[in-house]
């Protein structure tokens, strides 16, 4: 789950991390009480959960109050790449000695946190990273000991700093990798870090991912991450309140299958054959008839989709539980769209009696079901 740009500066600043003076706004007549507040000048800036809103005309610079007021009201309902802006943070513009950029992943493919610091900040990490990788220090924590002091001023030396400053950027390191563990976060990023004049590290911009699978360890973000503009849509919100793995995409066949890797086995074969998914949808080992049901109701019911395709390989899944979750759809609601259901493994020939008493077929081979499923959608 990720977190607004000021909702991550709030909990930083608990954890002793500096952050520019500044406060969120939902009107104009707000942002300028702000501005008249901190002084001097202020930076205007959507809260979104997308990249690239300064190049969108979301990231604004006023030096009075009514200017303020004037930028706030031009980034408020604009929107940003499908976003709509419904909050602004008004900060007091820092004045930069030297930018840098720090980084603490959760990298999977190593299996430990990883610090990710460059001195090369306030630009695109990745066109550096491309361009001069040597210039990205990348620091590996050991998973058991986590970030040491010597691991924090290692990395602070690296980037060129020693004596007081280098105990000052390590300290700003170390709170970043508590705020990383306190909040069980996937990504804490900073870009830039603003090294300031009378030498302090500020975090201009903050970005925090939340892992999904920790929130019923926060209750303060559970319910607030179902209302993220962007992140969690109508559809996706209801399919997971009904216990299932799902994520809308852009298509239009509607996709339902038991286990993530068939399921995105099956997305990239419907789009061979030159389809496009409109989800993600795994019902998880086990499924009863009760669970494929919401799945089929949720999916077929998005105007969008087009068709449905239902891919079941049976281990723990039965397939005569699956097939009398379909009949019960087709009873309750009647089946809207195209259905393709492709079902073989355990209580296959029970699963089959049973869609055909209800006028149902399904058929065996993968690939050619797929191909069904797209062609529905293009009759």
């Amino acid at each position: 789950m990720k977190l607004f740009e000021y909702e991550a500066k709030s909990i930083a600043q608990n954890l002793g991390i500096n952050t520019p003076r500044g406060a969120v706004a939902s009107t104009s007549d707000e942002a300028r009480d702000i501005h008249k507040r901190i002084g001097g000048e202020a930076v205007i800036k959507a809260q979104v959960m997308v990249a690239g809103r300064g190049k969108a005309g979301g990231i604004k610079f006023a030096s009075k109050p009514d200017e303020t007021w004037a930028r706030a009201n031009e980034i408020l309902g604009m929107t940003i790449k499908g976003e709509k802006v419904k909050k602004v943070l008004i900060e007091q513009k820092a004045t930069a000695k030297k930018e840098l950029f720090a980084s603490i992943v959760l990298d999977r493919a190593n299996r430990c946190q990883t610090v990710l610091a460059s001195d090369q900040g306030g630009i695109d990490i990745e066109d550096v990273a491309r361009q001069t990788p040597e210039k990205v220090l990348r620091h590996r924590l050991d998973p058991v000991f986590g970030m040491r002091s010597y691991d924090a001023r290692l990395i602070a030396l690296k980037l060129g700093y020693q004596g007081m400053q280098q105990s000052t950027f390590s300290d700003f390191l170390s709170n970043l990798y508590r705020l990383s563990l306190i909040y069980d976060a996937e990504l804490v990023e900073s870009n830039p870090v603003i090294e300031t004049q009378d030498g302090r590290f500020v975090a201009a911009d903050l970005r925090v991912i939340v892992d999904d699978n920790s929130l019923f360890r926060h209750p303060e973000f559970q319910e607030r991450s179902k209302e993220i503009s962007g992140e969690v849509t109508a559809l996706e919100s209801k399919a997971r309140d009904n216990g299932l793995a799902f994520v809308e995409l852009d298509g239009d066949i509607g996709i339902i299958g038991n286990g993530a890797g068939l399921v995105m086995a099956t997305l990239d074969l419907v789009k061979q054959y030159g389809g496009k998914p409109a989800n993600f949808c795994d019902v998880g080992g086990g499924a009863n008839a009760e669970h494929v049901a919401t799945a089929l109701q949720i999916i077929q019911g998005a105007e969008k989709v087009r068709a449905v395709f239902v891919n079941i390989l049976a281990g723990i899944t039965r397939c005569d539980e699956v097939a009398k979750g379909i009949v019960d759809v087709k009873k309750v609601m009647g089946l809207k769209k195209p259905l393709v259901i492709r079902m073989v493994g355990t209580n296959q020939e029970e699963g089959r009696r049973i869609l055909q008493s209800a006028g149902l077929t399904a058929m065996d081979k993968m690939d050619e079901a797929a191909r069904l499923a797209v062609s529905k959608v293009a009759a």
